[in-house]
């Protein structure tokens, strides 16, 4: 049951204890942590990406239901920002539809083409963008949410670098659906802050990188566990594809051969940049190199444990950041009275 402090637009549409989402990881967003996520009170998004055979992907999904308990899940959809000979979408989307998943977390492209498939199907569309202007759009073309991540977050925070405080303040005068902020979102207080702010909810990722659930070498984890929010670096924004990750020689080696040749291209990059470099690290806990995305919540991910346990601290901590401002509270409404 939803705290009546916890209870936002969030909890209501996805039936979950906390407004928290955790948003969808490449590669790691699967059965076992997604399913993790419902049992513990929020909802998690199975990465459709991680599994490009359609038959895949049909079986996570369900072994996710079989594993949530009854518990909310959905399925994530990174749309390439331009429309690109062999794409899926449409086709990822109508599996979805297919076997009933109820929520559906979108980004990197206008969702508005595939939007009448999500509606007929009764899915509930959480957009994601990296700044409070393509939240307006989305909001225009009829998404039932969004989530804006700041530039602190882990992964592609945009061009705009728009920090997440300044996003919180901004969506709550610009946008009449409900949103979340994400970007660097890793203690509870920040969640109380969000939803002092107007934000429905808060969206966590490099927090959650550290659970026991999450499908990767525990080398991997403990190299996130001891890094400090100092540790991560932007690059890739010759190329219009900022993102923010791990500090280690892969990301130097892209940041240094982007200052020498500003022009360098994708073409140029790939070979340091692919997904499956990446990947390895998650098999074979080497994090020297592979972009490895995190986001400046690095410096909050303490030890590794369940997925379970981070949330209980995520709420207590937001039970003290609330019972922070009770005093305060009390005192003005006492003055008040005495007025």
């Amino acid at each position: 049951m939803t705290d009546p402090l916890f209870d936002t637009a969030v909890t209501r549409a996805y039936g979950t204890r906390l407004p928290v989402v955790a948003g969808g990881l490449m590669w790691l967003s699967d059965a076992a942590y997604v399913s993790a996520c419902a049992r513990a009170g929020i909802i998690g998004f199975i990465t459709a990406a991680s599994f490009p055979d359609p038959d895949r992907l049909r079986a996570e999904i369900r072994r996710t239901r079989e594993m949530a308990e009854g518990g909310a899940f959905g399925v994530n959809v990174s749309m390439l920002p331009k429309l690109v000979p062999g794409e899926r979408t449409a086709e990822i989307f109508e599996l979805i539809a297919e076997e009933g998943v109820r929520f559906v977390e979108t980004s990197g492209r206008n969702p508005a083409p595939w939007l009448p498939i999500l509606k007929a199907a009764g899915i509930t569309v959480l957009h994601k963008v990296p700044s409070v202007r393509f939240a307006e759009k989305a909001q225009s073309e009829g998404v039932d949410m969004v989530s804006i991540v700041g530039a602190e977050c882990g992964g592609h925070p945009g061009l705009d670098l728009v920090g997440s405080f300044v996003n919180l303040a901004l969506a709550e005068r610009r946008l009449d659906i409900p949103f979340l902020i994400g970007g660097g979102v890793g203690h509870g207080g920040q969640l109380v802050a969000a939803l002092a702010g107007g934000a429905a909810g808060v969206v966590v990722g490099t927090r959650f990188l550290v659970a026991e659930e999450i499908t990767a070498h525990p080398d991997y984890k403990r190299a996130l566990s001891e890094a400090k929010e100092t540790d991560t670096m932007l690059s890739m924004s010759s190329v219009r594809n900022t993102i923010r990750t791990l500090r280690n020689e892969t990301s130097e080696t892209v940041a240094r051969l982007e200052a020498e040749n500003p022009e360098i291209g994708i073409e140029a990059l790939l070979p340091h940049v692919s997904g499956a470099i990446g990947r390895r690290a998650y098999e074979t806990g080497d994090v020297s190199r592979g972009m490895l995305s995190a986001g400046q919540a690095l410096g909050l991910t303490g030890q590794i444990e369940p997925l379970a346990a981070i949330i209980g601290r995520l709420e207590e901590e937001a039970r003290v950041a609330l019972a922070r401002l009770r005093p305060a509270i009390l005192q003005g409404q006492t003055q008040g009275e005495l007025a």
